[in-house]
This record gives C-alpha cells, sequence and structure tokens, in this order.
C-alpha cells in the first residue's frame, strides 16, 4: 500500500484531523503565509527572466565584431 493509494476518503480523514489538531484560524493563517510566499517566488522568478532578457537585449545592440573593437 503506496502513498498513492490513499484516495479521497483517506485525504477527508487527514484533513479533519489537521484541523482538529491545528485549528481553524491557525491553518487560515497558515495558508496566508504559503500563499504569500508562492507569491514571492513568484515574483522572483519573473524578476531574473526580466534580468535575463535585459541582458540578452544589451548583448544583441553591440553587434560591432571582435575584429573591430579591437582597432578602437
Amino acid at each position: 500500500m503506496g502513498i498513492g493509494n490513499i484516495g479521497l476518503p483517506g485525504l477527508l480523514l487527514i484533513a479533519v484531523v489537521v484541523l482538529v489538531l491545528f485549528g481553524r484560524g491557525k491553518i487560515s493563517s497558515l495558508m496566508g503565509e504559503v500563499g504569500k510566499g508562492i507569491t514571492s517566488f513568484k515574483k522572483g522568478i519573473n524578476e531574473g527572466k526580466e534580468e535575463l532578457e535585459a541582458a540578452q537585449a544589451e548583448e544583441a545592440k553591440d553587434i560591432t565584431p571582435e575584429s573591430e573593437k579591437d582597432k578602437v
């Protein structure tokens, strides 16, 4: 019996146990923190992607061949 065979009744039982152990307020605040973390992660990925695109655009602007740069 692996973890893939839990099924819906097992998931509901786990959800009820977690709710009883931690309480509704604690779970909602925890989910809020998880949501903030996911949002922050996505924002970081987008900023990194924008930096890479800006660097690639800057490289694309300078199309002077290396031999010409040496002469200057």
